[in-house]
């Protein structure tokens, strides 16, 4: 779509339909506003007259019957406020409605955003971003680097409770200030140097800047809209966004409704007018949507019927390929028994990776015995890990007072209710540290967002966790379990884990900065052993490659919607 220099002015949060405009976005905006009077079967003078009317009727019906685009994205997400995001569910559609510096490429590579371009120091500690003066919020206001400033500003103060604050660490005292160490936020590296340039100062080089820039907690926030409503991240009216598409409607556990946003700067590349995002948590129910036709695409990785996974594997619309991405236990090492190494290292030691993967998942996972996937960041190489060994796991528990499992408390492991596979593996645990250990554990399903809750308030004995890494590097693994990092939760601490991380951090050799990653990745999963991984994920999506194009496999898991388009409906 041509750009244009005179719009219609409307409420905050609207769409605003462009002078000039072509006629396919023009019909589908009417359409969203007016669909009574329009089907894929008017004329051109059918459009004019129903536009007509619309203009005269004050009560026009908004709401649409399914939309161009049907995905099935899993649990419900949480709100949208990029600095509170915390799982995939709820950046998928933040992606949609926001635009980073950065965005990701459907390859999950970074590419120029609201930045059109940057420059990096000769020592890589400074980035110098230069905004698209094109670029507008869905009321029409421009977005500035102030924007940047502001949501990165919000999402380093203490008050607001970020768990993804740490992300932005990698920029100059930004951990001081979100740590309340740092009162004085013009000491911390960002400076807008005027609307459309933002210079960003860092400890030490960064060379996944770039990625991190492009992740949801970097998103910009539009501040009148988040300082005048406080639930402006989860209602339409109040929303306002700069992405390529627009919140038009949330009803929960329902769906959101994504209707195409006609003020962002490349409106024009969005074929996709209205996407309905379905929370679906359930993988039989979730399938069955699919299958008979509600839904046009499935691409949460725990959505594959596990049951029915040797005939699915077969199909031609079945898509599956390996990702950064890692299942594991997390023990709450706050709580006892699990205040001792020697106990989680016992419980780590009896678990049957390979069966698990070979008799539960069956989507050709790997089994696990590091955190961090194996060729991560182009060319690390984790520790081994534990490998399996029930006489070791025997001695270590009675070495910690409880020979053959005698005066262990009965503990409870924390999973989600709504997952089949999160179920079946529950069950499969809970057989192996009773007959190997004699470990009583009860099983405590939870609703997904209490789930998240209980995780976080550290809650839990012991829960089954999923990490996804949020760039190509080992550092979005292992970052996240230094001493009161907001992805930690396992209460763990080592000080020892924490020097190296920070260590490897100023290190600007790969082969240095990889060996100081490998000696703190088997702290954890070896010595500490606060997690156990238990498989290293295959992303899984179903949905039609002759009729829906725009995807495509990548390390990161990511599928931008933007991307999508039809190629025959």
């Amino acid at each position: 779509m041509r750009q244009f220099r005179q719009s219609l002015r409307v409420h905050p949060g609207r769409v605003a339909l462009p002078v000039a405009v072509r006629l396919r976005d023009f019909r589908a905006y009417w359409t969203w506003r007016c669909p009574k009077f329009f089907s894929a079967k008017f004329s051109v003078l059918a459009l004019v007259a129903g536009l007509a009317a619309c203009l005269l009727l004050t009560g026009c019906q908004r709401r649409l019957g399914r939309a161009e685009l049907v995905f099935i994205n899993g649990s419900e997400p949480e709100l949208l406020d990029p600095a509170l995001i915390t799982a995939q569910p709820s950046s998928r559609i933040a992606y949609a409605l926001f635009e980073g510096l950065t965005i990701f490429g459907p390859d999950s590579i970074p590419r120029p955003g609201v930045a059109s371009a940057w420059e990096v120091s000769s020592d890589g500690r400074q980035y110098t971003f230069h905004l698209r003066p094109e670029a507008r919020w869905s009321n029409g206001d421009p977005v500035t680097s102030s924007d940047f400033l502001y949501a990165w500003r919000r999402v380093l103060l203490p008050e607001t409770g970020s768990e993804y604050a740490s992300q932005l660490y990698p920029i100059h005292n930004a951990e001081l200030f979100n740590t309340g160490a740092l009162k004085d936020f013009s000491q911390v590296g960002i400076v807008c140097v005027d609307p459309q340039t933002l210079v960003v100062h860092l400890d030490n080089p960064t060379p996944y800047f770039p990625d991190l820039c492009a992740f949801a907690t970097f998103l910009p926030v539009h501040q009148a809209t988040a300082e005048g409503h406080s639930d402006w991240a989860s209602k339409p009216e109040h929303f306002v966004g700069n992405g390529p598409y627009l919140l038009q409607e949330w009803r929960l556990f329902d769906r959101v409704r994504l209707v195409k946003n006609f003020r962002y700067w490349n409106a024009a590349s969005i074929e996709i007018c209205s996407i309905d995002v379905l929370p679906a948590a359930k993988p039989m129910t979730a399938f069955n949507l699919y299958a008979t036709g509600a839904a046009d695409l499935m691409m949460d990785k725990g959505l594959a019927p596990t049951s029915l996974m040797k005939e699915l594997r077969l199909r031609k619309d079945f898509h599956s390929a390996p990702f950064l991405g890692t299942y594991f236990i997390r023990f709450n090492t706050q709580r006892a028994p699990f205040n001792d190494a020697r106990v989680r290292r016992a419980l780590s030691l009896v678990i049957d990776k390979q069966a698990m993967v070979e008799k539960i998942t069956r989507a050709g996972e790997t089994p696990a015995g590091s955190f961090v996937p194996p060729g991560t960041g182009h060319g690390y190489e984790p520790p081994k890990g534990l490998a399996r060994n029930v006489k070791e796991a025997g001695r270590l528990l009675a070495e910690a007072g409880f020979p053959e499992g005698k005066g262990f408390p009965v503990v409870h492991y924390l999973y989600k209710g709504d997952s089949d596979l999160d179920r079946d593996i529950a069950v499969e645990l809970q057989e192996t540290f009773r007959k190997e250990l004699g470990v009583k554990m009860l099983l405590k399903p939870q609703e997904w967002t209490v789930y998240l809750a209980a995780q976080s308030a550290l809650d839990y004995d012991l829960c089954r966790s999923s990490w996804v890494a949020d760039y190509n590097d080992p550092n979005t693994f292992l970052n996240m379990f230094v001493t009161n990092d907001g992805n930690n939760r396992t209460g763990w601490s080592h000080p020892g884990y924490d020097a190296l991380i920070a260590d490897a951090a100023r290190t600007a050799d790969t082969g240095e900065r990889f060996g100081k990653f490998q000696k703190a990745e088997r702290i954890l999963v070896e010595q500490e052993a606060p997690v156990t991984p238990l498989y290293f994920y295959v992303g899984i999506m179903f949905y039609n490659p002759e009729r829906l194009e725009g995807i495509e496999p990548n390390l990161l898991d990511e599928h931008p919607l933007r991307y999508m388009r039809w190629k025959k409906r």
